[in-house]
């Protein structure tokens, strides 16, 4: 027994010796930031690992023959995933021995994934196809713009999406029949524009006969023939393309032509979210969402007419230095002129995308002005695809790929140029180009040091806030020479504001969709037709258009407030650098940021 011990002592000091003289180190302890930036890391990845499209949103390539799943088991696997992170935040991270930016990014996740258990009550709150989004117009989308082929396998992937069409809109329509169930239909005006836009996809070869081609084997052909291959190879995958058209995408899009035809004859006519149940409590909770205020409809009404009326007064004050004769309703019948507008020619279209890229060209000039960042991304102008240009919106930003595959594109809707006066061009690249969404969404994107969660997080508040902000800013700097496009900037933070009157009318006051037409063709220079359109979009989608103008007025507010208590020390760059270098926040914790600048710099 002796002899044991002897031995083991022994064995202890050779090993004790063999530590103290080997270059062998002890990893030092993870300090709780790093304990937290691994977990966002790690939820970021799970969730994304959840959404085969979300990681071609983000240039990535796996998954890439694949889709989202649409089914409520897809939707309950991510809801619990989002409370297992939530409670590996709660009960692993010590919130106290975080930095600043770190316990801002924990208050974030915590609060995002709160709000999404929460909300799990209103999940079939909302209408998967209309208009403005859904799988109808979203699959060529995706496919074309987001879906690159740079290799045959990427080609092989694109047809094997092609092939899972069909089983997704299987999921789509169950989900469709599941809401109807429970009373959440959409107004019978919605179902017409998801079939023509469905039917616009499925027309052309190789669905029919004639010199028409599809939009998507359009852009299948092209990205194959860029790939240079052998003929052989080539023709097989555009074989294997036309067959999945025709035997996957082709049902799939007639499925859904069939159902939405068959379930207008049981909608109505209904406008407002009131009318789903509990649709008062929804809207009130979606507001809330959307502004980040604890603002109620009835507050957001009121400040939206308040702001109706002040910009008229800016507008009068227009009419006086061109020397217009009448009143702001004759105004408005002037700015109707045709010489306002451009037409729809070929020639006109291409002078629509020149005046967007010069409006985005001169502020680029500028930007040492007023940014310290900048982002690394190029932008590009693009007109809208034609498959979807009718009920697309009249222009839009789409953000760059993470690898910089892809550039941020600002696109303008040219289905009908004549929808849109020359006056407002400025004003629109400024909002969705530079400084508008660009230097927003793509310098969050590339910021260092913060959790992708955060990078990719969306307020919309926030967003359109700054889209709105972004429209505003180029006057304080010379910009907007033109007193009529001074004008333009006005008419759209009219629709702004009117939007604070007529989506709460709609939603909590029971307009119907005519009277909310009728308010801004009374307040607004605007056509019937656009004037449907506006109204339809805020129809379907409750809350949304609320962000603009409180977004925009919580900006302003806190910079005229930095730069009263600043005086001197007041730094637009440096401003700037507090709302964009945090990425997406809430408006409360927006101004936090920014008090907390005050005072370091007081």
């Amino acid at each position: 027994m002796k002899n044991i011990f002897i031995r083991t002592a022994l064995l202890v000091l050779v090993l004790l010796t063999y530590v103290a003289c080997s270059s062998v180190t002890v990893p030092p302890v993870m300090t709780e930031d790093a304990k937290a930036n691994a977990l966002f890391d790690k939820a970021f990845q799970e969730q994304v690992a959840l959404s085969p499209m979300t990681k071609t949103y983000l240039g990535m390539k796996d998954d890439y023959d694949k889709w989202d799943d649409l089914t409520d088991a897809a939707a309950d696997r991510q809801l619990a995933l989002s409370k297992k992170h939530l409670e590996e935040a709660k009960n692993t991270i010590n919130y106290d021995e975080l930095s600043a930016q770190n316990k801002l990014s924990y208050d974030l996740f915590v609060k995002s994934i709160e709000e999404e258990v929460a909300d799990q009550k209103w999940r079939y709150h909302n209408y998967p196809v209309n208009q403005m989004f859904g799988l109808q117009s979203q699959i060529p989308s995706f496919l074309i713009n987001m879906h690159q082929v740079g290799e045959v396998s990427h080609a092989e992937d694109y047809i094997s999406r092609l092939n899972g069409v069909n089983a997704m809109f299987d999921q789509l329509i169950v989900q469709l029949q599941k809401r109807e169930s429970l009373g959440i239909v959409a107004p019978n005006f919605v179902h017409d524009k998801v079939i023509n836009d469905s039917q616009n996809v499925i027309s052309g070869q190789p669905f029919a006969s004639g010199d028409a081609v599809s939009p998507i084997l359009a852009d299948f052909t092209a990205k194959v023939e860029a790939l240079e291959l052998d003929d052989e190879v080539a023709a097989k995958l555009l074989e294997d393309a036309r067959t999945a058209m025709l035997t996957s995408v082709q049902p799939g899009y007639e499925k859904l032509i069939a159902f939405m035809t068959a379930q207008k004859m049981r909608a109505t006519t209904d406008a407002g979210a009131w009318k789903f149940p509990n649709g008062e409590d929804f809207y009130n909770n979606a507001l809330a969402k959307t502004t980040t205020t604890d603002m109620n409809s009835e507050e957001i009404h009121e400040l939206g007419l308040s702001e109706v009326a002040r910009i008229h007064n800016e507008m009068r004050e227009i009419m006086k230095q061109v020397e217009f004769d009448g009143d702001l309703q004759a105004f408005f019948k002037h700015v109707d002129d045709p010489k306002f507008y451009l037409s729809s020619s070929e020639e006109d279209r291409a002078e629509f995308l020149k005046r967007s890229n010069d409006a985005i060209d001169g502020m680029s000039a500028r930007l040492d002005e007023l940014f310290n960042v900048k982002p690394k991304a190029d932008l590009i102008v693009k007109a809208v695809e034609p498959f979807r240009e009718k009920s697309a919106g009249t222009a839009f930003y789409q953000s760059p790929a993470l690898d910089g595959s892809r550039p941020g594109i600002y696109y303008v809707n040219l289905y009908n140029p004549t929808s849109t006066p020359v006056y407002e061009i400025e004003a629109l690249a400024y909002h969705e180009g530079v400084p508008g969404h660009h230097m927003q969404l793509a310098i969050a994107q590339e910021l260092e040091g913060l959790p992708m969660f955060r990078k990719l997080g969306r307020y919309t508040a926030y967003t359109e806030g700054w889209g709105l902000y972004s429209e505003y800013l180029p006057i304080e700097y010379g910009f907007y020479s033109d007193p009529y496009s001074n004008f333009g900037r006005l008419s759209m933070e009219l629709w702004r504001a009117i939007r604070l009157v007529v989506d709460t009318g709609l939603h909590a006051k029971r307009w119907t969709r005519e009277q909310a037409i009728q308010y801004i063709l009374d307040n607004s220079p605007t056509e019937q037709a656009d004037a449907a359109k506006a109204i339809e979009r805020y129809i379907v989608m409750p809350s949304q258009a609320t962000a603009y103008k409180i977004g925009m007025l919580k900006i302003m507010e806190l910079k005229n407030k930095a730069t009263a208590e600043l005086g001197d020390n007041f730094d637009i760059r440096e401003f700037h650098d507090v709302v964009l270098k945090n990425g997406p926040v809430p408006l409360d914790v927006l101004e936090n940021l920014v008090d907390g600048y005050i005072q370091s710099n007081s």
